[in-house]
């Protein structure tokens, strides 16, 4: 497969504290966004921040990740519902990305489905780029 490059622009203005900006993704697949210090401290309604964007990036190349890893077992997920939650401490950066799946998998157990969730993980490009400085913990649920 050919090399793929991804590209978004962002246009700040002011000091950190006082200032705001806009975060574009070349594709306009979700438009211009709003972003601001307090976005990322205070979580100020209706504005984003590099973490938010990093949970989406993570659970959906985790969704992806995973569902290739149960296909690969001959186990087709029905559906998977995928989270991600990070974390970002100031000062410190941030500090975990923790995915929570719950899917729907026939002819799976709930320790099979754990373990290769746990395994999927292992195969996304995302957590990889985070693993070794964000700490990343996957919780799994089976839905019957």
């Amino acid at each position: 497969m050919p090399t793929v490059q991804s590209k978004a622009d962002v246009v700040w203005e002011g000091t950190l504290l006082e200032g705001k900006g806009t975060v574009t993704p070349e594709s306009r697949a979700f438009g211009t966004l709003p972003v601001t210090w307090a976005s990322r401290t205070q979580r100020t309604s209706g504005k984003t921040s590099p973490e938010e964007l990093i949970a989406a990036a993570h659970a959906s190349c985790y969704a992806m990740a995973f569902s290739s890893t149960l296909a690969k077992a001959g186990k087709n997920p029905t559906r998977l519902s995928i989270g991600a939650v990070v974390t970002f401490e100031p000062g410190v950066g941030i500090t975990a990305s923790e995915l929570t799946v719950v899917g729907q998998v026939p002819g799976l157990s709930q320790e099979e489905f754990a373990r290769i969730a746990a395994e999927g993980e292992k195969g996304c490009p995302v957590s990889n780029a985070l693993r070794g400085n964000v700490k990343i913990t996957v919780s799994a649920t089976l839905e019957s």
